[in-house]
């Protein structure tokens, strides 16, 4: 079992790695009367792959569409073993509907839907959830009756505390709001986002000067500021299935470039504020998934955008701690064993990534 559990792990990472997403796994809590709705949004795929090791039955290596879902049909045991929704306390089963994405209208582009259904006990005070399959922070909304919409934000596997079915919490404060999404942001680039990672190295191997790379990352916080606020607005939007094939591309340009030039040109500026324009799109899909709350919804955006930031600034500090022997002693030889060889390895994975997402 172990081994199985250390396999879904190395998944998990795999595709974070391939995604530009903090996750897809959000979860809807409705209560009306004396019934309850809990809706969870997931990535299908590695829904059964969870499945599968958990109910300790053979891993599918690529099933299709249709036998995928059907098989994430057959696990609905599975998935309400490790799903917890009690009142007072008291465990309750709910009853179990999984809607693929294709029945959502948007096959492509949306993730499939585990919904579960019941009755709230009469005379429950408060319920409990909890989500066992999930590996990473996650927001569970919750609406009870006619109220407001409240966001609570749990990390994998851990439990929320009581929520009150009689007096719902107030909403966070703008400070609440501020930390949480600040963490979020910061946590998007470090350890979450190895393709982000991977791109601003690219743009630290350019040069040893810290003007070159000052100019640089500079261009991409404006940048990506930018297309982040307007996109999150509604004034522009591009389909994921564009942006993230471009933003892997960018990774592979920057790190090619590397190779052919070693002073900053004025082209590269340029062209790092053009790629800045394509990672704000994919920060904004990220804030998409995660649900910003309308009552600090500037606060949530700007604060995210500086946790983005803070993961940035700590990359290119470790790599100049890192690096900072070879290009003191000799620039010619940090070129030759730091900067070709790292230069290619990204460029490789931006190569990969693009191909990957595609296909996808």
């Amino acid at each position: 079992m172990m081994r199985r559990v250390l396999f879904v792990l190395c998944l998990c990472m795999a595709r974070a790695a391939g995604a530009h997403e903090i996750g897809t796994t959000q979860v809807s809590a409705s209560i009306r009367g004396n019934e309850y709705t809990l809706e969870i949004a997931v990535d299908p795929d590695a829904l059964l792959t969870k499945l599968e090791v958990f109910s300790g039955s053979p891993l599918t290596s690529t099933p299709g569409r249709g036998e995928r879902d059907r098989r994430i049909q057959a696990h609905a045991d599975t998935f309400l073993e490790r799903t917890i929704v009690r009142f007072d306390g008291r465990l309750d089963r709910p009853g179990f509907a999984y809607i693929p994405a294709s029945a959502l209208g948007d096959a492509a582009q949306s993730p499939s839907v585990v919904r579960l259904t019941g009755r709230v006990p009469p005379g429950a005070h408060d319920l409990t959830f909890a989500y066992g399959l999930a590996l990473g922070a996650y927001a569970l909304n919750v609406r009870i009756g006619e109220s407001g919409m409240q966001t609570f934000w749990l990390e994998g596997a851990q439990p929320s505390a009581p929520i009150s079915l009689a007096a719902p919490p107030a909403p966070p404060t703008a400070g609440e709001t501020a930390r949480q999404y600040f963490g979020l942001g910061f946590t998007h680039i470090v350890p979450k986002g190895l393709d982000h990672i991977l791109f601003v190295l690219g743009i630290f191997l350019l040069s040893a000067r810290w003007r070159s790379i000052l100019l640089q990352v500079s261009t991409f916080t404006i940048a990506h500021s930018i297309t982040l606020g307007l996109t999150m607005y509604g004034i522009v939007s591009l389909p994921a299935k564009v942006v993230e094939p471009m933003i892997a591309l960018s990774i592979a340009y920057v790190a090619i470039e590397n190779l052919m030039v070693s002073e900053l040109k004025p082209w590269r500026l340029a062209l790092v504020f053009s790629f800045g324009l394509l990672h704000g799109m994919g920060f904004a899909g990220v804030l998409r998934d995660l649900g910003l709350p309308r009552s600090t919804f500037l606060t949530a955006l700007v604060t995210f955008n500086v946790g983005v930031e803070a993961g940035q600034l700590t990359v290119i500090a470790l790599a100049f701690a890192a690096c900072a022997y070879w290009q003191q002693r000799d620039r010619a030889a940090y070129r030759r064993v730091i900067v070709v060889p790292a230069s290619i390895a990204i460029a490789l994975a931006g190569v990969f990534w693009t191909v990957q997402r595609a296909l996808a």
